[in-house]
């Protein structure tokens, strides 16, 4: 087939995905598999080949991502049960002092979200929010849009998080260089998006906090069981990141059969430094601060249950990419790409974005985009920090403009009693800033790589 016929097929694609999601309300991994499923036949590959092509698409996304997220998830939910996300906050916050407090809201939600979802983070940060908004008197969003921001940025932008962590296995990018660059990104949108248009938008919209979302007394704590210190939560949450980043940079630096580099090539590989985290966490701090093995392995066990959806969606994102791959439909968009004389970073950007203003879902709209991009990325033979680089420009572009299709803008208009109005004024301007002020990061750095 021609290249303007494979494009046109999955321009169709696409638009198709969109319209099972958005207007037949089919769930994003049977709406993923479906199109995969006609993608491959009208793009001309014999019918006996499709399943095989569809096997290797989500054999070879799972095989990375599902450990990477499951153990995340499991790191993130001992984090949660034993107060080590509080203990950030609170110390943070007395650190900080009232004046800056905005900063260590932005700061303790960057931290916290490594390893917690960004609706679980919310849950455990959120009355920190409401504590400050009624001691201090003013509006709730003075203190929530830091507090969102630094949630949102981590979510999109640094593993283990479901959303670079897929975008990463998909189009081949070393998680030590999305780390970085993600952080990189990250720290400077908390501060335009959370900081600096927190000031100014909570001196437009007062809020208070909502009465329905006023908190009972709290229980008493289980007898025996201690808060681990600010200290330790956090080196713990550092130890993947820092094994991670370490294994990145040994490649450059060391000798590729020294047995230095072996080695911090095994503990460094993501698998093995969330293993290690996920250990710690389950003896220092849950075991140590007084939690039985029992509670410890249920903990681990509930944390797996609202991961698995996540995971099949991003494997049949893996295989829609596949699909394009195979079917010759990657090689034309990649000419079309190389024909734009675009950076393939701002590229990558506009297809999120397209995805994300689309169907809502900050995650499908990296999986999405990611495996719209993936085979134009294959066949041109970046570098790995530009690779990584465009893992964090897609979670930016899927970060942009989040309004009544996205979960996320409902979550926040609950929590804090906004309209449909003022969630659009406050939150979806605070994600768009995020989203911006990422790229623009990003983009800077690529020009240097």
């Amino acid at each position: 087939m021609s290249p303007a016929v494979l494009i046109s097929i999955a321009v169709v694609a696409v638009a198709l995905i969109l319209l099972l999601i958005l207007r037949f309300q089919m769930h994003a991994f049977v709406a993923l598999l479906l199109v995969s499923f006609l993608t491959a036949l009208a793009a001309g590959i014999p019918p006996g080949d499709v399943i095989g092509i569809i096997q290797e698409g989500m054999g070879n996304t799972l095989g990375y991502i599902a450990v990477v997220v499951g153990l995340g998830a499991m790191f993130g939910e001992l984090l949660r049960i034993t107060g080590g996300a509080g203990q950030i906050a609170r110390t943070l916050v007395r650190a900080f002092g009232q004046d800056r407090v905005q900063w260590a809201l932005g700061l303790t939600s960057f931290l916290v979200a490594i390893p917690v979802f960004f609706d679980v983070g919310l849950i455990i940060l959120i009355p920190l929010v409401y504590t400050l908004t009624k001691r201090y008197g003013r509006s709730l969003l003075y203190y929530a849009i830091p507090l969102l921001a630094g949630l949102a940025s981590t979510h999109a932008f640094i593993p283990p998080t479901p959303g670079p962590v897929a975008v990463a296995g998909i189009i081949g990018a070393d998680l030590g260089w999305v780390i970085l660059w993600g952080t990189i990104a990250g720290l400077p949108a908390v501060a335009v998006g959370g900081v600096f248009f927190g000031r100014y938008i909570a001196d437009r919209i007062r809020v208070d906090v909502p009465e329905y979302m006023e908190r009972p007394e709290e229980e008493a704590e289980k007898e025996g069981v201690t808060t681990p210190s600010f200290a330790l939560v956090v080196s713990i949450i550092l130890i993947p990141l820092a094994l991670i980043l370490v294994n990145t940079l040994s490649d450059l630096a060391l000798a590729e059969d020294s047995l230095a580099r072996n080695v911090l090539t095994l503990i460094g590989h993501p698998f093995s430094a969330l293993t290690i985290a996920v250990l710690l966490a389950f003896y220092v701090l849950g075991v140590r601060h007084g939690y039985s093995r029992e509670e410890v392995q249920g903990a681990a066990s509930k944390a797996l249950e609202p991961v698995g959806l996540i995971i099949l969606v991003t494997g049949a994102g893996g295989v829609f990419g596949n699909v394009l791959q195979e079917s010759g439909i990657g090689d034309a968009v990649q000419g079309i790409m190389e024909a734009s004389n675009l950076p393939i970073v701002l590229l990558a950007f506009l297809a999120a974005v397209f995805v994300r203003v689309s169907l809502g879902s900050a995650t499908v709209a990296m999986v999405t985009s990611a495996a719209i991009v993936a085979p134009a990325i294959e066949g041109a033979g970046y570098s790995a920090p530009l690779v990584g680089a465009i893992v964090v420009a897609i979670a930016s572009g899927a970060t942009v403009l989040s309004h009544v299709n996205d979960s996320g803008f409902w979550l926040v208009s609950r929590f804090l009693g906004l309209s449909e109005k003022h969630t659009l004024q406050s939150w979806t301007v605070m994600v768009t800033l995020v989203g911006l002020t990422g790229f623009l990061t990003v983009l800077s750095i690529s020009l240097f790589l």
